[in-house]
């Protein structure tokens, strides 16, 4: 199974990437290289794509027309309106939504779809429990809590936003690369999967109330569990 593991941020992608050995694509760097050497590679790649949506779809859209992947696993951070998710917990997103891509009416917010100029919702067409159906696995992997997210361009900081957004969608979580993530795989025809980490809660700015070190830690032992798992897998 050849993977492509996507990744926003460096700042997200922990030792893992040592000792299992990547090809590293480094969109934030402009910067191509192999750990630990081109003749020791595992034939894992890693796309770092850079924040936000536009810089996701470019980078992995630029990486799947070079490359060919049986499958692509986006991994992030991401900030929780669900209360229930504790922080540093590790969740599967499984439904994303491009929550503002579409039109204001007076008070009332018209998406994409309903203006009839294409999709706003989209889907893992994978999933971790079905990758490691009936292989000797961690239940970690077995049993990932599957979540709802949304897609922005700005995160949620503010009440009224937040409130409204909320009572629209009633989405769990929020990233900056999700949909965007899931858009370009679905029209590549790659299976893809989206893992995140929950670093904050969406409510009023407070960076004190953050667990970004724990979410980052978490996110990468679970990496480190799937990629044991992938290893598994193979023939």
């Amino acid at each position: 199974m050849k993977v492509l593991f996507v990744a926003a941020t460096g700042m997200e992608v922990g030792r893992f990437v040592l000792d299992f050995g990547f090809r590293v694509m480094d969109a934030e760097k402009k910067n191509v290289y192999t750990i630990p050497d081109e003749k020791n590679s595992t034939g894992n790649t890693l796309l770092i794509t850079g924040v936000g949506m536009v810089a996701t779809a470019y980078s992995l859209g630029k990486e799947l027309a070079a490359n060919q992947y049986d499958l692509a696993i986006n991994f992030g951070i991401a900030g929780s309106f669900d209360r229930s998710i504790e922080l540093g917990d590790v969740v599967e997103v499984v439904h994303d939504n491009l929550s503002e891509l579409g039109a204001e009416d007076n008070d009332s917010f018209l998406p994409v779809s309903v203006l009839g100029l294409g999709e706003s919702e989209f889907r893992a067409t994978q999933t971790i429990a079905n990758i490691f159906k009936g292989s000797k696995t961690s239940s970690l992997l077995k049993n990932l809590k599957q979540v709802s997210s949304i897609t922005v361009n700005t995160v949620h900081g503010e009440p009224d936003s937040i409130a409204k957004v909320q009572k629209r969608l009633n989405p769990q979580l929020e990233s900056m690369e999700g949909a965007a993530f899931f858009y370009v795989c679905q029209h590549a025809g790659i299976p893809c999967v989206q893992i995140r980490a929950v670093s904050n809660y969406v409510e009023k700015r407070d960076k004190d109330n953050w667990k970004i070190g724990l979410a980052v830690k978490n996110l990468n032992a679970f990496m480190v569990e799937l990629l044991n798992g992938l290893q598994v897998l193979q023939p």
